[in-house]
């Protein structure tokens, strides 16, 4: 299923892998410089801000922010502090199917971004660089480049074999969300700009959030819909495909891909160290679900990282 594990408002969010994080070479490198860019540039306007020269606003003071994904859903962001920056960096750990549909895991490292500047602009995970077009205390709205890393080759699974490679490549995502007391409802679309058939998804989630001691808890159901360009992409068998790997033909058509359930766990273990789990129980549903090419409906995707918040 799409990965949920992000939010779109530039804070930390909670269940939603919104993307099998698997990714070629190209792909890879382009992510980690992008990443590293985004730091190095965060870092240095942090230092800027945290000089003794400059007069710290009150107003600019935040605590223990909260936030949902379209995964995403919630999660503390941790320590006051009079910077207008938000900066947290630290190791993770994906596991998530090997291509949709799979009944094969692949687990990858991938680094835990967490950047935003006055909740305006910010880097987050799988979103290289997004924007909060519209914000305040209960709702953002906004827009970011962000990378899916969905991919299937041929030598994936022997089944594959005269399929044809999908790969994977950045996409721009739109998402809006609202809280109310402990519950926010999100919403994220997701559009193929990189040419590589991947059509549209669109992501829908209601997520309750409860903190207890230094620990937030976060759960609660979503679905993805897909339109028919997606749909065939991934599960899709074409005639010329269907003779050439022995499937057989497959048509598809716009949809539900999948209902799902996220949850996430989030424990401050002090002023500057925080962890997290997040994971999205999916089941596929219509035509993804009785696809010659899907294995198995059920789909887990789990996020697990350690941050250090500057």
């Amino acid at each position: 299923m799409t990965a949920h594990i992000t939010s779109g408002s530039g804070k930390p969010a909670s269940a939603s892998l919104r993307t099998p994080f698997r990714v070629g070479k190209a792909t890879h490198m382009s992510l980690l410089l992008a990443a590293a860019l985004g730091l190095c540039t965060a870092r240095a306007a942090y230092a800027d801000d945290a000089s003794p020269d400059v007069t710290p606003d009150a107003s600019t003071s935040t605590s223990a922010i909260t936030s949902t994904n379209d995964a995403g859903t919630s999660t503390s962001t941790g320590a006051a502090t009079d910077s207008k920056w938000k900066i947290g960096v630290g190791p993770g750990v994906v596991i998530t199917p090997k291509y949709p549909g799979s009944r094969q895991l692949k687990v990858f490292p991938f680094p835990a971004l967490d950047i935003s500047y006055d909740d305006r602009i910010f880097s987050q995970g799988p979103d290289v660089l997004g924007v909060n077009v519209l914000r305040g205390p209960a709702y953002h709205v906004g827009a970011a480049l962000s990378f899916d890393f969905q991919t299937r080759k041929d030598n994936d699974d022997p089944r594959l074999h005269g399929l044809g490679n999908v790969y994977g490549g950045p996409k721009l995502k739109l998402f809006a969300d609202y809280t109310w007391w402990a519950f926010t409802g999100s919403i994220a679309a997701y559009q193929d700009i990189d040419g590589h058939h991947q059509g549209t998804t669109v992501s829908t989630d209601f997520v309750a959030s409860a903190p207890v001691g230094g620990w937030l808890f976060s759960v609660g159901p979503g679905f993805t819909w897909a339109n028919g360009t997606y749909t065939q992409t991934f599960f899709g068998v074409t005639s010329q495909q269907s003779a050439a790997s022995g499937l057989p033909a497959y048509s598809t058509s716009a949809g539900v891909r999948d209902i799902h359930m996220n949850a996430m766990v989030t424990y401050d273990f002090s002023k500057h160290w925080d962890g997290s789990v997040a994971a999205t129980f999916g089941r596929l549903e219509h035509n993804a679900a009785n696809s010659p090419i899907t294995e198995k409906r059920f789909e887990l995707n789990t996020i697990a990282s350690v941050n250090y918040k500057f």
